[in-house]
């Protein structure tokens, strides 16, 4: 199979223009994939390899995988917002798609934005197809509760944000985690492994 294609788009946002990614499937696209990044004040781009391989994987399922970068980051207007506008951001690049029903993925900061907009979609009565969190910043971010049909996935040497904190968000949800034995927060070296993990699970 070839690489999707990837094209670079500006969106018109609430804090200004939205630099996006945009990682297309071959043949006609079963919907549209939201990623969101790590954090901004961080490092956290569009560029980020989790994200990267994230998108790279929807797309390889047949989704238009967008790829936002966050107010403030790369070509983005705009500045950090603790997270309030930050969701704004993902919502407004999702009205400017026109999808129904996304799947939303998110890695770390990124994973608590698109949690945070599910919630919003849901409450709206338009809830998401799916979502995909990627060690889930909850140590230092209310992530809210997610639908039962949510992959979670943790590294088990995380030590920026402890497996233990994850489970004790997950369990009041009975909701299970894939646990990746010896990644740390990052993922180094187990990128192949996320993406077949994601792969694996998907309808």
């Amino acid at each position: 199979m070839s690489a999707p294609r990837t094209r670079r788009e500006r969106v018109p946002g609430p804090a200004g223009v939205i630099e996006c990614a945009v990682d297309e499937p071959e043949g006609v696209p079963r919907g549209t994939a939201l990623v969101a990044h790590p954090h901004p004040l961080y490092g956290g781009t569009l560029d980020n390899k989790v994200v990267h391989t994230l998108a790279r994987t929807f797309a390889e399922l047949g989704y238009v995988a967008w790829r936002p970068n966050f107010r403030g980051v790369g070509e983005s207007e705009g500045t950090h917002d603790e997270g309030r506008g930050e969701v704004d951001d993902l919502a407004a690049v999702l009205a400017h798609t026109g999808a129904r029903r996304p799947v939303l993925a998110g890695y770390s900061f990124g994973a608590a934005m698109v949690a945070r907009l599910a919630a919003r979609l849901a409450a709206a009565g338009e809830p998401a197809e799916r979502l995909v969190l990627i060690a889930p910043a909850v140590r230092l971010l209310e992530v809210p509760p997610v639908p039962a049909d949510t992959l979670v996935i943790h590294g088990e040497e995380d030590r920026t944000v402890p497996l233990a904190d994850v489970l004790a968000w997950a369990r009041p949800q009975d909701l299970p985690i894939v646990v990746v034995p010896g990644a740390d927060h990052f993922f180094h070296r187990r990128l192949a492994l996320l993406r077949r993990i994601v792969t694996a699970n998907w309808r």
